[in-house]
C-alpha cells in the first residue's frame, strides 16, 4: 500500500504541470490517508503480537510452576502434561498468525475491510485463549490444594503410625520384664508386624488334656494381665493351640478343637478374675492342631498365644477420610 500510494505521489508530481492543483491535493490526500490507515493497522497488529507475547510469557510461568509439584501426584502429572500440549498447540497457532499477518500485510491495499474483519475475529479468539488460560489456573491452584490436604492426611498418619509402633515397644518392654523369670520356662515375647505375641508351652499351664491353669501358670498370666489392665486402646486375643495328636475320652474336651477353645477361655478367665483388665479388649480363640510352629517338636505346639495388638479405629477413621 505505502508504495502505490509513493508511486501516486511520483505520478502526481510529474503531471503537476498539466493537473489542476485540486486534484493534485485529492491524490495527495489519498495518500496521506493510506498511509495513516496502513500505520493503523500496523499498530494494530503489533498490539496483538505483544499480547501473544504475554500469554506466552504467563504459559512459561504456568509450566515452572506446575514442574515444581509432587511428580508422584498422577494426577496433577497428567495436567502438566495437559498444559504444554496446550502450551504447544498455542505456540503454532501464535506461528500461524504471525506467518498470516505477514500475509496479510502485503494485501493490506486490497483487503483492508476484510483484514480488519478477521483482527477482530483474532482478539476475540486471544481473549477466549486467555479465558481458557484463566481457568486453567484456577484449575492448577485447586490441584495444589488438594496435594497440601493429601500430604497434611499423610503426615498424620505417618505421625500416628510412629506413636503406635512406640507404644506398642513400650509396652513389650514392660511385658517382657513383668514375665522375665518365666524367660525359660516356656515363654517368650516379641514384636511381630506390629503386634506383641506373648507365647506359654501348655507344660507351663496346663496338665496334660487338661483345661485347668495350674498355679505357676496362673501367676504368670496375671502378671501379664496387670501390665495391661490400664491399656484401654488395645485389642488381645487369646489363641489356643494343640499338637496333631487325636484325643481318645469319651466326655469333654472330645478333640483338638474343644480344648484348644477351652484353654484359652481358662486363661481370659483368670485375666479377668484376678486384675481389672477389661473384658471388652479380650478375645479367646481356639485353633486346635493346624498352626503348628515346629512339626518336629509337638510340645512347642501345645501353647497358649496371646497376640496383643493397639486398637487402629482411629487410624482406620483418618484413612477413610
Amino acid at each position: 500500500m505505502k508504495n502505490t500510494c509513493i508511486v501516486l505521489f511520483t505520478a502526481c508530481l510529474l503531471m503537476v504541470g498539466c493537473v489542476p492543483m485540486k486534484k493534485y491535493n485529492d491524490v495527495k490526500d489519498k495518500a496521506r490517508l493510506c498511509e495513516e490507515e496502513l500505520n493503523a493497522l500496523k499498530d494494530k497488529a503489533i498490539n496483538f503480537e505483544t499480547k501473544s507475547n504475554e500469554l506466552d510469557a504467563r504459559l512459561n510461568a504456568l509450566q515452572k510452576e506446575a514442574t515444581q509439584l509432587r511428580l508422584d501426584t498422577t494426577n496433577l502429572g497428567d495436567l502438566l502434561r495437559d498444559l504444554r500440549t496446550k502450551y504447544g498447540k498455542l505456540e503454532d497457532q501464535n506461528t500461524a498468525y504471525e506467518k498470516r499477518i505477514e500475509h496479510d500485510r502485503a494485501a493490506i491495499s486490497k483487503s483492508a475491510g476484510s483484514m480488519q474483519a478477521e483482527m477482530d475475529a483474532k482478539s476475540v479468539e486471544l481473549h477466549r485463549k486467555q479465558d481458557v488460560l484463566k481457568e486453567l489456573e484456577e484449575e492448577l491452584k485447586e490441584k495444589q490444594r488438594l496435594l497440601a490436604d493429601r500430604e497434611k492426611r499423610v503426615n498424620e498418619l505417618e505421625e500416628m503410625m510412629q506413636r503406635k509402633d512406640d507404644a506398642v515397644k513400650l509396652l513389650q518392654k514392660k511385658v517382657a520384664d513383668a514375665l522375665l523369670a518365666y524367660k525359660n520356662r516356656g515363654l517368650t515375647v516379641v514384636n511381630k508386624n506390629g503386634k506383641i505375641y506373648v507365647s506359654l508351652e501348655a507344660k507351663l499351664l496346663f496338665k496334660t488334656g487338661s483345661t485347668e491353669v495350674e498355679p505357676d501358670g496362673k501367676t504368670a498370666l496375671i502378671d501379664l494381665a496387670k501390665v495391661l489392665e490400664n491399656e484401654k486402646e488395645l485389642e488381645i486375643i487369646v489363641e489356643g493351640h494343640t499338637d496333631s495328636d487325636k484325643l481318645t475320652r469319651a466326655g469333654h474336651p472330645k478333640n483338638n478343637w474343644e480344648l484348644s477353645v477351652l484353654r484359652a477361655t481358662s486363661v481370659v478367665e483368670i485375666m479377668t478374675g484376678n486384675t481389672a483388665i477389661s473384658p471388652t479388649i479380650l478375645m479367646a480363640a481356639g485353633r486346635g492342631e493346624f498352626h503348628p510352629v515346629d512339626e518336629l517338636d509337638k510340645a512347642k505346639n501345645r501353647r497358649i498365644d496371646i497376640i496383643i495388638s493397639p486398637n487402629l479405629n482411629a487410624l482406620y477413621e483418618l484413612i477413610s477420610k
